[in-house]
């Protein structure tokens, strides 16, 4: 697995998405070694984690360059020890399939969702990310998508069969969900929750202004995640924050602390511009959660009711459509029921095997 920050605990949705995958895998017989970033990586040494190899190789510590230059690396590492399959995940790190191609790697690319769409992106960036899902959809062996919608973009665009394979949840449970609770000053069902990196396209600061205009003093705004980079958006978004009263801004979580924060929220909003194939919509739906998400396109695939959306950016829609949730939330068995239903849709066992039978596909008979 290449194209990743890396795994364990390393914030984002191709990270978590290749974690879970990968104990999968190894369930179904297959060994795993995940590529990541030095950088990001607690242990400087290859080590195994969960049954799966963690490589750390250098990149630049820069945001246009670490992607490109790290599987670059990751693609000569590779030639080196001649896996039966490199999986390259998104559209960035594909830039280098043609290379893979030559080196006489079978190769397996997953679009996790149109990059370039994303907010943070220069003009040049853009276009090499472009670029990046045109090379990986023409010259990989085989080809998977997050989302349906992707997939029949890609098919049609290039002329290419494309497997659609969703990403899927896996559900935690809380040993000390007090304790978890506690450190953020929280009370169960207390608290509005929102899941994502701190980048433009998730839009927490459209959340913040419509927690703003709600009158539920009881309630609390619990804002998850972090950023690599100090940029002028995550600035602004801390600065907003600090100003809305109720506002709590918990840093990147992982484990125990993140399962507590999803068991006990009273809603989950997602208010993104951009999103491939929403883990953790998905997530928060698997705990059962009522949730808000934004009416793009990719949030519209997960099917939810016509009431559980909102239009994007609309402020006013939003913090109504919250005042709606809360007054009716839902009962501890509609919650259950609602957790049943995601686990079967979006199970990680089935989701591994229909990505192994992908590579099983491209294997000598």
């Amino acid at each position: 697995m290449l194209g990743l920050r890396g795994i364990p605990n390393v914030q984002g949705g191709v990270e978590r998405h290749v974690e879970i995958l990968g104990r999968e895998l190894l369930h179904l017989g297959w060994d795993v070694t995940v590529i990541g970033r030095r950088q990001y990586l607690k242990e400087k040494k290859p080590v195994v984690w969960d049954g799966i190899k963690v490589v750390p190789l250098w990149s630049p510590r820069k945001q246009a360059l670490e992607a490109a230059i790290h599987t670059f690396l990751g693609v000569l590492y590779s030639a080196f020890r001649r896996p039966d399959i490199l999986h390259i995940h998104a559209i960035g790190p594909s830039l280098v399939v043609p290379l893979a191609r030559l080196l006489r790697l079978r190769i397996v690319v997953t679009h996790h969702g149109f990059d370039y769409d994303r907010q943070k992106w220069g003009r040049f960036a853009k276009k090499m990310l472009k670029l990046g899902e045109a090379l990986g959809m023409k010259f990989a062996n085989r080809r998977i998508a997050v989302a349906a919608g992707v997939a029949d973009t890609m098919q049609s665009r290039y002329g290419v069969p494309v497997s659609f394979i969703p990403n899927g949840v896996a559900i935690h449970t809380t040993e000390d969900a007090a304790g978890a609770l506690a450190q953020f000053g929280l009370n169960e069902q207390g608290y509005i929750l929102t899941v994502a990196r701190l980048v433009p396209e998730k839009r927490q600061t459209d959340l913040i202004e419509a927690f703003s205009k709600l009158n539920r003093p009881g309630y609390r705004l619990v804002i998850v995640g972090g950023s690599e980079f100090e940029t002028p958006y995550s600035k602004r978004l801390k600065e907003r924050a600090a100003e809305v009263p109720g506002v709590i801004m918990t840093g990147f979580q992982t484990g125990n602390n993140l399962a507590a924060l999803f068991a006990n929220a009273a809603l989950f909003v997602l208010p993104s511009s951009h999103e491939g194939m929403p883990i953790a919509l998905l997530e928060a739906l698997g705990n059962g959660l009522p949730v808000l998400a934004s009416d793009i396109s990719a949030n519209l695939e997960v099917g939810l009711p016509p009431e559980d959306y909102f239009p994007l950016g609309d402020t006013d829609a939003l913090a109504a459509a919250i005042d709606r949730k809360l007054a009716h939330p839902h009962s501890p068995e509609e919650r259950r029921e609602k957790a049943r239903e995601i686990e079967e849709q979006y199970g990680w066992p089935s989701i591994a095997e229909r990505t192994a039978l992908v590579y099983r596909s491209l294997l000598p008979h």
